[in-house]
């Protein structure tokens, strides 16, 4: 998970030196839907999570799991939104689950030190 999130990492730096406007405004986008609203961050966060899960996306499961617990979801939360993903995307995102459990394993104690 650490070695898959840097080369996303080494991906976006990539992106912002060839397209830095293209980069910028996408960020501001991001910041202008994840300002609490009718929902907090934390609610929003855990959408995310859901959607990387159904939609399979590993990267975006690592960076939705650790923006979880930085907005302040428990671990159990995390799962029971992993939970209600499988629900609305079956087998292939309950496939999944072994990179959220991976992202839980790399966050979790850093966020939640009794988490196990």
């Amino acid at each position: 998970m650490e070695k898959m999130l840097h080369e996303y990492q080494q991906g976006m730096k990539l992106l912002g030196e060839k397209n830095p406007e293209e980069l910028k405004k996408f960020g501001e986008f991001i910041g202008s839907v994840l300002k609490d609203g009718k929902l907090d961050l934390k609610t929003k966060e855990l959408i995310a999570l859901g959607i990387a899960l159904s939609l399979r996306c590993a990267y975006c499961i690592g960076i939705h799991t650790e923006k979880c617990y930085q907005a302040g979801a428990t671990t159990d939360e995390i799962i029971e939104t992993a939970t209600v993903a499988v629900l609305m995307g079956g087998g292939p995102t309950l496939t999944y689950f072994a990179e959220l459990k991976k992202a839980i394993d790399l966050f979790g104690p850093k966020y939640q030190p009794s988490t196990k």
